[in-house]
C-alpha cells in the first residue's frame, strides 16, 4: 500500500518538468472570499471553488486579488509609518528568487452586552509571516495570543467545553465568572508546487469543503489541526487527499502524562467541472481513535495511506472499527449573478435504515441547499447568499469505545467541536447574507434562524456529537433505537442577527476599523436567553471565527 502511494506521487509530480508561479496561501474567511464571487462563479470559467483555502497563483484569482491588495496605493512617496498603516506590509522583501512579508496583527475591540449591562473586550496580539522561495515553495505562519471577556452565551460555551470556539483550549475555563478568557492558537503552512498539476501542503490549519456559508462535509469551525494535503489538478478534475491528526481533550485520559486522547482522520475530495456551469463533488472521510478505551495502542492505520477516494470498503475490511462517511456536492451556475449549490453527507451508510421510515438511530445524514451570487439587482459588489442546512439526530457521532458511555472519541469532531456544522446534529437552519463594498467601506449583514432539539431529563436526543449514539434515547413503543426525528428533545429556536460596517485602512493584512452589532435570541419552553451585543474595534487578519450558534 505504501509503495502504491509513493508511486502515485511520483507519477503526478513527473508530469511536468517546470513549475508555474508559486501557489501563495490565502487564509480563508467567508467575508473576504465572497468579495470575489463575481470571478469564482462566472459561467464562463471552470474554477474549482469548493476546496478552501485557495492558493493565489497565476490563475483566475491573481488579478482581482492584486487589485484588492493595491487599494489606496499612492504614487507619491510617503513616510514609512504611513505606508505601513495604509498600503504596505511592516516588512516586505521581493526579488527574483525570494519574497517575504511580515506584519504585526492588532485585533482590539471593546463592546457592551446590553442585556446584562456588561462590558466586553478582546485584546489579541499576533503576527503573520509569509513568502515564496524560488518558483516551487511558499510558506505562511501566524500566531495569536489572546485575552478576552465575552458575552455570557460565549462564556458559558467556553466554561462547558473548555474550548474557545474555533481557537483551541481556554487557559481559564474555571467556573469563576469574573475571570477573563486567556487563549492562543497558531497556523503554519509550507506549500510545494513541483508543477502545474500538483501541490503538496504540510502544516497546521483548517480545511473547508463546499460553496456555502456552512459545510456539512468539512468546515473551518473547529480549531486548527496538523495536516498533510495532496491536491492534483488534471483538466476539469481537482482531487485532494488529506491526512490529519486530531484530539479530544474531554475524552477519558489514561494518565496525566499521556495528555489529551488522540485520533486520526483521512479525507478525500474529488471536484469535477462537467462544463462551465455544472460541477459535481465526491467526498469521503474516516475518523479513528489511536487507542481503545482501556489504553491499548492502535497507532496509525497503514491501510488509510491509500490516496484514492472511497475508503468505506477498506474500513469495512478492517472490521468496521471506525467512523466512515461519504458525501456529495454539486453546483450549477444559473446566471452570472446566481449559483445554486448543495451537499449531502451520509454517516455510516446502512441501506436498510436509510430507505426505511422508522427513524433508526443509525439513519444518520445531513443536507444543504443554497443559492449565492454577486452584483444582485445589477448593483456592483452587492453579494448575497441564502442557505438551508439540516442534519438528523446522532449524525457525526460515534458509538461507545469500550466501557465509556459519556464520550465518543471516534466522533466527527476535533477539540470537542464539530468538524462540520457548529450546531452538531438534530437541527434545521436557514442562513441569509447580504454584503456590499464601496471603495474602502464594507457593509455585512447576516441572519441565522435555527431549530434544534437539546437534551433533557438526562436523555441523549442526538444534538451533542460528543455523546455516543449507543446511549440514544429510547422512544416508547419503538424497538432498536427507532422513532428518532429531527429537532426531537427540548425544541429550541435560535435567531441570530449580525451586522457590521468597516473601513479598510490597509488591505495587505486587512487592517480595518469595524463597528458591529449582534442580537441573539435562544428560546425554548423552559428558558429564554437574549443577547444584545455592540462592539467597536481595530481589527486585522483574514481569520474566520464563528459565534453564530
Amino acid at each position: 500500500m505504501i509503495k502504491k502511494y509513493f508511486l502515485f506521487i511520483f507519477i503526478v509530480t513527473s508530469l511536468s518538468a517546470s513549475a508555474q508561479t508559486p501557489n501563495v496561501y490565502q487564509p480563508y474567511s467567508f467575508q473576504f472570499y465572497q468579495k470575489f464571487d463575481k470571478y469564482v462563479y462566472d459561467p464562463n470559467t471552470r474554477f474549482h471553488s469548493s476546496l478552501k483555502p485557495y492558493f493565489a497563483d497565476d490563475s483566475l484569482l491573481k488579478a482581482p486579488l492584486d487589485s484588492f491588495y493595491n487599494i489606496g496605493t499612492e504614487t507619491r512617496k510617503r513616510s514609512w509609518i504611513r505606508r505601513v498603516v495604509r498600503t504596505q506590509h511592516l516588512i516586505q522583501i521581493s526579488n527574483k528568487d525570494f519574497t517575504f512579508y511580515g506584519d504585526f496583527l492588532p485585533d482590539y475591540s471593546i463592546g457592551r452586552e446590553l442585556q446584562q449591562n456588561k462590558t466586553t473586550w478582546q485584546d489579541s496580539k499576533a503576527f503573520q509571516f509569509g513568502g515564496t522561495i524560488g518558483k516551487k515553495f511558499s510558506f505562511y505562519t501566524s500566531a495569536y495570543e489572546n485575552q478576552a471577556k465575552f458575552p455570557d452565551y460565549l462564556k458559558n460555551y467556553i466554561t462547558n467545553n473548555k474550548i474557545v470556539p474555533g481557537q483551541g483550549l481556554s487557559n481559564t475555563y474555571a467556573n469563576n465568572t469574573n475571570k477573563n478568557i486567556d487563549y492562543s492558537y497558531a497556523t503554519a503552512i509550507i506549500s510545494y508546487t513541483p508543477n502545474k498539476y500538483v501541490n503538496f501542503t504540510l502544516g497546521q490549519d483548517k480545511i473547508f469543503i463546499g460553496d456555502g456559508y456552512r459545510s456539512m462535509l468539512l468546515s473551518d469551525f473547529a480549531t486548527n489541526y496538523p495536516l498533510f494535503k495532496v491536491t492534483a489538478n488534471i483538466g476539469n478534475v481537482q482531487y485532494s487527499a488529506i491526512w490529519t491528526s486530531m484530539q479530544d481533550p474531554n475524552a477519558n485520559k489514561f494518565s496525566y502524562d499521556a495528555g489529551a486522547r488522540k485520533k486520526g482522520g483521512v479525507f478525500h475530495y474529488l471536484d469535477w467541472n462537467v462544463n462551465n456551469r455544472l460541477s459535481f463533488g465526491f467526498f469521503d472521510a474516516v475518523i479513528w481513535a489511536d487507542k481503545d478505551d482501556v489504553g491499548n495502542s492502535r497507532g496509525f492505520d497503514p491501510t488509510y495511506i491509500n490516496p484514492f477516494i472511497f475508503l468505506r470498503p477498506v474500513e469495512r475490511n478492517n472490521g468496521s472499527p471506525d467512523n466512515a462517511m461519504v458525501g456529495f456536492t454539486s453546483k450549477y451556475k444559473l446566471h452570472k449573478s446566481a449559483t445554486i449549490y448543495g451537499q449531502f453527507i451520509l454517516d455510516e451508510l446502512e441501506a436498510k435504515n436509510f430507505f426505511s421510515n422508522k427513524g433508526s438511530v443509525r439513519n444518520k445524514w445531513g443536507a444543504q441547499l443554497g443559492i449565492r451570487g454577486a452584483n444582485l439587482l445589477n448593483v456592483e459588489r452587492l453579494n448575497y447568499l441564502l442557505e438551508y442546512n439540516t442534519a438528523r439526530p446522532f449524525t457525526y457521532s460515534s458509538r461507545s469505545y469500550g466501557t465509556s458511555t459519556t464520550t465518543s472519541i471516534g466522533n466527527y469532531g476535533h477539540f470537542a467541536e464539530p468538524l462540520a456544522h457548529p450546531f452538531g446534529a438534530n437541527f434545521r437552519e436557514l442562513v441569509s447574507i447580504l454584503s456590499y463594498s464601496i471603495d474602502k467601506i464594507d457593509f455585512f449583514g447576516k441572519m441565522n434562524y435555527g431549530t434544534y432539539g437539546t437534551d433533557i431529563n438526562g436523555e441523549n436526543y442526538g444534538k451533542n456529537i460528543n455523546k455516543p449514539y449507543s446511549t440514544a434515547v429510547q422512544h416508547p413503543g419503538q424497538l432498536d433505537g427507532a422513532g428518532q426525528r429531527i429537532a426531537q428533545g427540548l425544541k429550541t429556536n435560535l435567531l441570530y442577527l449580525d451586522g457590521r460596517v468597516s473601513y479598510l485602512l490597509n488591505p495587505k493584512y486587512n487592517l480595518r476599523i469595524e463597528l458591529g452589532a449582534v442580537i441573539r435570541n435562544e428560546t425554548s419552553s423552559l428558558a429564554s436567553n437574549q443577547t444584545k451585543w455592540l462592539t467597536l474595534g481595530v481589527r486585522s487578519s483574514f481569520r474566520n471565527l464563528y459565534y453564530d450558534f
